[in-house]
C-alpha cells in the first residue's frame, strides 16, 4: 500500500484552519435568534422568515407567502417587480422587510425599522439606534461610509451588510460579503 505523504495532511488542515471564523458562524434567523457578536454575523448565515441569500426565486416566494396563512404573525406579502416585501398588517404604511430577486435568485434580504418589533439580537438595537455614533457603538467601526445632514451609509461589506440611517428611518441590507 502507498502512504500519503505527511505534507498532503498538513496541506489539509493548514487550508481547514484557514477558513475565515465567520463562514463557520451558526445560522442566524432574523426574527428568532439572539446574537449579540457583531463580528459572529455574516449574510451567508443571516435567513429573513428562513429565506436566505442564493435561494431559487421559487422558494423565497413559496417561503414567504406560507406567512400570509398564520394569521397570528399579521403579515401581508406583495411582490413588485423584483421585490417580494413583507407589511405589518396593523400599520401597512411600507415595507417592513423583504427580498430582491435576480437572476432567478436572492441576491438581497433587507429589514427596516418598522421591523424592529419583530427581529431579535444585535439589529433590534440597530433599528433602534438614535445615531450612526450609536449603530458605531454597537456594531464597531465601518470598513468605509458617507455622513452628512441627510443622513449616514455604514458599510460592513466583509460580513456582507449595510446600513442605512436617515433619522428614524433605518435599513439594513445584507448581500453577499465582498
Amino acid at each position: 500500500m502507498q502512504e500519503t505523504p505527511h505534507y498532503l495532511a498538513v496541506i489539509v488542515l493548514s487550508g481547514l484552519l484557514s477558513v475565515p471564523t465567520f463562514t463557520l458562524a451558526e445560522p442566524y434567523e432574523l426574527s428568532e435568534h439572539d446574537v449579540t457578536e457583531p463580528k459572529a454575523i455574516s449574510s451567508n448565515t443571516v435567513s429573513l422568515f428562513g429565506v436566505k441569500l442564493g435561494d431559487p426565486e421559487a422558494k423565497a416566494v413559496e417561503t414567504l407567502e406560507t406567512l400570509v396563512n398564520r394569521k397570528t404573525l399579521g403579515i401581508k406579502v406583495e411582490q413588485e417587480a423584483t421585490f417580494i416585501f413583507l407589511l405589518d398588517q396593523r400599520k401597512p404604511t411600507g415595507p417592513m422587510a423583504g427580498v430582491r430577486i435576480q437572476d432567478g435568485k436572492v441576491d438581497l434580504l433587507f429589514i427596516n425599522n418598522r421591523f424592529s418589533h419583530r427581529t431579535r439580537g444585535i439589529f433590534r438595537n440597530v433599528l433602534n439606534s438614535e445615531s450612526p455614533d450609536d449603530i458605531r457603538k454597537i456594531l464597531g467601526k465601518e470598513e468605509y461610509g458617507d455622513e452628512n445632514v441627510m443622513g449616514a451609509i455604514l458599510a460592513y461589506d466583509k460580513q456582507g451588510f449595510q446600513v442605512n440611517y436617515l433619522g428614524k428611518d433605518i435599513n439594513i441590507e445584507f448581500s453577499q460579503p465582498q
